[in-house]
């Protein structure tokens, strides 16, 4: 079942359960899976890495302004940024931890035969690859470039 109908189904469920907070969640969900489905003129199902990146952009937007409400004393907004944060990452595939990624990364610097910092390009664009939606892409860059150093 594609990402749109379970947010349909799941929009639907929230309606009926009168959950205002997993509804705002879903909405947004929703509203960027059409905008990216119009913006390169998809007229048919987005590919399961493009649903990730969507969510992981949503996620990614959602932290920055929650940390921006947090700075400026705004712990109403920050709730709400918060709240659909964890609506969002609900949707994408388990995150792994840091020890988890430290370890496919050495794998992968081992593989490529990267030995100084010189070769983070080369290493990024593999565990970007690897681990496409199963971490962050600022985690990845920390961990690449301390292994590298």
């Amino acid at each position: 079942m594609s990402l749109e109908t379970t947010i349909n189904q799941d929009i639907k469920a929230a309606m009926i359960a009168k959950d205002n907070v997993k509804l705002r969640g879903l909405r947004a969900i929703k509203a960027a899976i059409l905008l990216a489905k119009t913006e390169k003129g998809h007229s048919e199902e987005l590919s399961e890495d493009t649903e990730i990146k969507v969510l992981q952009k949503l996620v990614k937007q959602r932290k920055e302004s929650a940390e921006i409400y947090k700075q400026q004393n705004r712990e109403d907004l920050f709730q709400i940024e918060f709240e659909e944060q964890e609506v969002i990452e609900n949707y994408l595939p388990k995150q792994l931890d840091r020890s988890e990624i430290e370890t496919i990364i050495n794998g992968l610097i081992v593989a490529s035969g990267a030995s100084s910092i010189k070769d983070m390009g080369k290493v990024m664009g593999l565990a970007n690859q690897q681990l496409a939606g199963k971490a962050d892409g600022r985690t990845i860059s920390e961990v690449v470039k301390a292994l590298l150093s």
